[in-house]
């Protein structure tokens, strides 16, 4: 989910960056207009308050867009540094790994890799150790207060502390 908002974020970035490019190609050839406008009707010797320039309101219309192509930038940055729930950093516990052994620290490792909390058929499929060595490298580690087993139907759920 996470890199479907990084995606989207870099798509609007990328979309308002065009948009206020083209805005500001309009925005240089509107006031090349205008200008000209301005001239024509002052060589002519009418009143500048005849000028269709300054008559116009489509500089407002482009002052609108140039805000809302900032407006879809912001959006698209905030998207960008966005983090869902799953990817927050979590801090667990600090353990001495010198105190477990290989296979309790392959446990753990795993474990801590899948965000602090797996099902233990995962880890029974991630090993290759059967279910009743997986047990005992749990109860060893609850024991040690590394992790604990929580029921949640027909498995456990592993969470580190």
């Amino acid at each position: 989910m996470q890199k479907n908002y990084k995606n989207l974020g870099w798509l609007l970035i990328g979309f308002s960056l065009v948009l206020l490019l083209i805005l500001i190609l309009i925005k240089v050839d509107y006031d090349d207009q205008a200008a000209f406008l301005c001239e024509q009707v002052s060589e002519n010797g009418l009143n500048m308050e005849d000028c269709p320039a300054h008559k116009s309101k489509a500089s407002w219309w482009i002052v609108s867009a140039f805000g809302i192509s900032f407006l879809i930038l912001g959006i698209g940055i905030y998207m960008l540094f966005l983090r869902t729930k799953g990817e927050e950093k979590t801090e667990f516990k600090a353990i001495n790994l010198d105190d477990l052994d290989s296979e309790e620290k392959q446990i753990y490792e795993i474990v801590k890799n899948k965000g602090g909390s797996v099902f233990q058929t995962e880890l029974i499929k991630e090993t290759g150790h059967s279910k009743v060595k997986i047990t005992r490298i749990l109860d060893r580690l609850e024991t040690k207060k590394v992790l604990e087993r929580k029921r949640r139907g027909m498995t456990n759920i592993i969470v580190l502390q």
